[in-house]
């Protein structure tokens, strides 16, 4: 072989490597699988990602090991799995906001952080709209109180989010721009946090998945005054649509499964079957009994098709934002 033709080592040592390839997801999976959760722990995407993690584990037969890995509204957590080795053993769970990051950092004059095309979906998991939470003591009883008080006093209302241009500083902007108010907006790691000082006073607002606040609200601590669905959620029966109220604003907050794009196809059809399985797993639909978001499962073909078509919605929202100069705001 040292003496061989060039073009037959090179030969020789493409085909070890792809029976390498090919051997080690016939192995799949032989160790723990990383999922990179990019907020931080007591957000959206990590109050999926926990039965999400077990439940797949159950069906792979190894564990699938949480890492909070945030920052820049999830765009760090996100790059590291877009950049990761494609061999099935780095996951990500995340948000609606993976469609927004590249447009907003095109936007913002940065290189973006990743590019769609370097993830392939899973499956889809939740899509829960955004719901308007204020503190129980605030002086807006309804959103009509609410909306009025943001338009006479603008950049009064402050309001938290995950990140600039996240999944809670997008919604808030459209309807800003829907009602003709202007808000104050204050990015933090994620929704938590930023629950976490709502609830301290130092916000006013949050617009957030209702499992990170619905839990506030029955113990009487938040009020919840309007969601961004096409229809009430279930666990808020009483909140009415910004649709019902007169406002077309609609935002949902998904929660999805991805792998980095160049995952062999037979890792990515075991893991379609884990998430499509886990679906009759007791555990797993009692979690998100218990976290009160309803399971609205997409397998990889249909969750593309609606991963399309919101991340167009996404950039254009983003660009109407940014054209009305209310997009990095702090």
């Amino acid at each position: 072989m040292r003496h061989a033709h060039p073009w037959l080592r090179f030969f020789c040592a493409t085909t070890l490597a792809a029976l390498a390839a090919i051997a080690s997801a016939q192995d799949y999976p032989s160790r723990p699988i990383t999922l990179i959760v990019p907020f931080p722990p007591g957000g959206v995407a990590d109050n999926v990602a926990r039965p999400v993690s077990q439940a797949l584990g159950k069906q792979l037969g190894q564990p699938l090991v949480i890492e909070n890995k945030q920052g820049a509204g999830g765009g760090i957590g996100m790059a590291q799995v877009a950049k990761a080795k494609p061999d099935g053993y780095t996951l990500l769970l995340a948000l609606s906001s993976i469609s927004i990051i590249p447009e907003a950092d095109k936007i913002l004059g940065r290189a973006p952080m990743f590019q769609l095309e370097q993830f392939v979906p899973i499956a889809r998991f939740t899509a829960d709209p955004v719901v308007l939470a204020v503190r129980a003591d605030a002086p807006w009883k309804t959103y009509a109180e609410f909306a009025a008080f943001a338009r006479a006093n603008p950049r009064k209302v402050n309001y938290g989010s995950s990140g600039n241009y996240g999944t809670m500083h997008v919604p808030m902007e459209m309807l800003g721009a829907a009602i003709g108010a202007k808000f104050t907006h204050v990015p933090f790691t994620g929704a938590a946090p930023a629950v976490v000082a709502l609830l301290g006073g130092t916000l006013d607002a949050v617009a957030t998945g209702p499992s990170t606040v619905v839990q506030h609200v029955n113990a009487g601590k938040l009020r919840v005054l309007a969601n961004w669905g096409g229809e009430r959620h279930s666990a808020l029966p009483d909140v009415p649509t910004l649709r019902e109220l007169g406002v077309a604003v609609e935002f949902a907050q998904w929660a999805g499964l991805f792998a980095p794009a160049a995952t062999p196809e037979s890792v990515v059809a075991m893991l379609r079957k884990a998430a499509r399985d886990a679906q009759d797993d007791a555990a797993f639909k009692q979690a998100f009994v218990t976290l009160q978001t309803p399971l609205a499962y997409l397998d990889a073909p249909a969750f593309r098709a609606y991963w399309d078509a919101d991340a167009k919605k996404m950039v254009e929202a983003v660009q109407r934002i940014a054209g009305n100069g209310t997009g990095d705001t702090r």
